[in-house]
C-alpha cells in the first residue's frame, strides 16, 4: 500500500454462514506440492498474497493468479477496484464463492477506514459507519479479521490525546465487530500512532480491550527505524494476530519508480520498495521468533517493488518459502 495512506486525514470513499473453514484449518487441509520442490508442510505458516499487489487486475482475476502461483490465501484490499465499501452483499457472496472454488482462504480484509485520531467528532461518526460496512462485508465473506487504522501523527510526535481519541472509537469498533464474530486489527505502520510494538501496546492499553489485535509489519517498522525481530514479537505477545511481509531500503533520494518519501524520527527520508531479500529488511529473525513463539496465524506478502505484478509476487513467494525452510532447519 501507499506508505502515506495510513496517516492521511481523510478516508477512502471507496446471508452465508460465517467462517466456512478457518484459515488455519484451510491451510492444514491442503496437500498439493509446489513446483519448486517445497511442500506445504515446509511452510512455517500459511501464506497469503495481498490483492493490492495485483491491483491492475480485477479481484476475480487476482484471486485466480494468487491460486495459480501457489498461495494459500488472499488478503483483499478493501478499496476500488477490488472491494469498495459500497459493494453489494450479493457481489460479496459471489467473491466468497470464487475464493472457495479456487481453494483460497481469505484470512483478512485490508481496510482503509478509521483514522479516528485525526478527525472531528462528526467525521468520527462517519468513519465508524465505514467500519460497520467493512465488518458486514467480512461477516458475509466469513473473514475473521479486518484492518482499521488509528490515524496519526507519527508515534514519536503523538500526544496522549491522540491515543485517547483513537481508543475511544476503537472500543466501539471492537464491540460491534465481536457481535459478528470478527476481530479488529491495527497495523504497525509508519506515520501512524502505532509505529512500533511499544506504541501499539500503548494504544491497546488506552483501548482497554484485549480483543483488539495487531498486524506486525517488519517493512513498516524498518522505515520507522525500530526493532522488528524477536523483541517486537515478545512485546506484542498474544496481541500479535497477523503478519505482513515486504522489503524496503533507504536511498539517497526519491523519484525513481518504486521510491517514496516518508517522515521518520530522522526527518524526511527516501525509500525504495524491493523484492524480498533485495532490500535491507532481515525477516529471518522475525520468522524464527514467530516459530518459537507458537504463532499460528498467517503471513501476507505485500510486494510493491517496481517489477511486473505477477513476477514480483512469484519471486517473493519463492523467497519466503526459502527463508521458512532455512529457519525451520535451524530451529529443529
Amino acid at each position: 500500500m501507499d506508505h502515506n495512506e495510513a496517516s492521511r486525514d481523510g478516508r477512502d470513499k471507496t446471508t452465508l454462514s460465517n467462517h466456512w473453514l478457518s484459515p488455519q484449518a484451510h491451510w492444514q487441509s491442503r496437500t498439493d506440492g509446489q513446483e519448486d520442490g517445497l511442500e506445504p508442510h515446509d511452510r512455517l505458516f500459511p501464506i497469503a498474497a495481498f490483492s493490492g499487489s495485483l491491483i491492475e487486475y480485477s479481484l476475480p482475476e487476482a484471486m485466480r493468479i494468487t491460486a495459480e502461483l501457489g498461495f494459500d490465501g488472499i488478503e483483499i484490499a478493501c478499496r476500488a477496484p477490488h472491494l469498495p465499501l459500497d459493494i453489494s452483499l450479493k457481489e460479496v457472496g459471489a467473491l466468497r464463492e470464487r475464493a472457495q472454488d479456487l481453494d483460497l482462504a481469505i484470512p483478512a480484509l485490508a481496510g482503509y477506514v478509521g483514522y479516528f485520531s485525526n478527525l472531528t467528532e462528526e467525521e468520527c461518526k462517519a468513519a465508524l459507519e465505514d467500519v460497520r460496512q467493512l465488518i458486514q462485508i467480512a461477516s458475509v465473506m466469513g473473514v475473521p479479521y479486518v484492518r482499521v487504522f488509528p490515524g496519526g501523527p507519527n508515534a514519536f510526535k503523538a500526544g496522549d490525546h491522540h491515543y485517547e481519541q483513537a481508543a475511544r472509537h476503537l472500543r466501539a469498533c471492537v464491540e460491534e465487530a465481536s457481535e459478528s464474530d470478527v476481530q479488529i486489527l491495527i497495523e504497525i505502520h509508519n506515520q501512524t500512532l502505532t509505529e512500533d510494538a511499544a506504541s501499539a501496546m500503548k494504544l491497546l492499553e488506552s483501548t482497554g480491550d484485549d480483543r483488539l489485535g495487531f498486524i506486525h509489519d517488519a517493512g513498516n517498522m524498518y522505515i520507522s527505524d525500530v526493532h522488528y525481530g524477536a523483541e517486537s514479537v515478545q512485546e506484542l505477545g498474544a496481541a500479535l494476530r497477523h503478519v505482513h511481509v515486504k522489503d524496503e531500503k533507504r536511498i539517497d533520494s526519491a523519484g525513481e519508480e518504486g521510491s517514496f518519501m516518508n517522515l521518520t524520527r530522522h526527518g524526511n527520508e527516501a525509500f525504495m520498495q524491493c523484492r524480498l531479500g533485495e532490500g535491507e529488511v532481515d525477516h529471518a529473525p522475525l520468522l524464527a521468533a514467530l516459530y518459537k513463539s507458537g504463532y499460528s496465524g498467517w503471513i501476507t506478502l505485500e510486494c510493491a517493488a517496481p517489477y511486473p505484478a505477477v513476477e514480483r509476487l512469484a519471486y517473493d513467494l519463492k523467497e519466503i518459502q526459502r527463508l521458512m525452510a532455512e529457519v525451520k532447519g535451524k530451529c529443529n
